[in-house]
């Protein structure tokens, strides 16, 4: 679905369809961006693997830390390819605190890279690399280019097509939560909120994304009747 087919139906079911309208095409076209990237997050909705501008990393022997690209925020495989040809080292998430109680002096370690941890926009290698190398990534991303009004007979989400029409709903909970005398309604702001969460879910923290990623040991459990 095309950006100005979304900022139609957003108008009429807002029954803003005579101008001079309620909210601007700008604020409904910013909110529809904020819908597109609410969803990825919620819902997990584009994992990224294959864009070298956002998996790949090259590493420095001596530099430990690394800005992440903007867009991703939840990773999901980290692996080291050592310069020298030598063999790949698949990483492993880790908080420091989880450091700080099994490698004490980890801050100072000098070495091939076996952890690294996730700060909000960057990346920790720990052992600090001693050689240089290519981090490559894969994990959860936000769409890395936004809907323009000025495109906005082609432009449309970078997410499946069944997702398209409830993107309105975040738009909708936006317009109605604006203090504004005429379209202030916070009962139809929460309505398009819940519509909204229906579909994509519950907004996850942070803290629970990278929990669901780092200091998880990955082995099989017996299971007994």
């Amino acid at each position: 679905m095309k950006l100005a087919e979304l900022i139609r139906r957003v108008r009429t079911e807002a029954n803003d369809m005579a101008v001079p309208y309620f909210w601007s095409d700008e604020d409904v076209a910013a909110w529809l961006n904020d819908a597109v990237s609410e969803a990825c997050i919620r819902a997990r909705l584009i994992h990224e693997s294959q864009d070298a501008a956002v998996c790949q990393i090259a590493v420095t022997a001596g530099q430990a830390v690394y800005p992440l690209h903007p867009a991703l925020y939840e990773l999901t495989r980290l692996a080291l390819y050592p310069a020298d040809g030598s063999r790949p080292e698949v990483l492993r998430l880790c908080s420091s605190e989880r450091l700080d109680a099994e490698r004490l002096d980890w801050p100072d370690e000098v070495g091939c890279p076996v952890f690294a941890v996730q700060g909000d926009t960057d990346l920790r290698l720990v052992p600090s690399p001693e050689q240089g190398a290519t981090l490559k990534l894969e994990g959860y991303r936000t769409p890395i280019v936004e809907l323009k009004l000025a495109d906005k007979d082609s432009a449309e989400p970078a997410i499946h097509r069944e997702h398209h029409r409830h993107l309105i709903h975040w738009a909708l909970h936006k317009g109605f939560a604006v203090p504004d005398m005429e379209t202030f309604d916070p009962n139809r702001s929460a309505q398009a909120e819940r519509a909204f969460e229906d579909h994509f879910g519950l907004r996850p923290s942070a803290d629970l994304r990278r929990s669901t990623r780092e200091d998880t040991p990955h082995h099989n459990e017996a299971f007994w009747p």
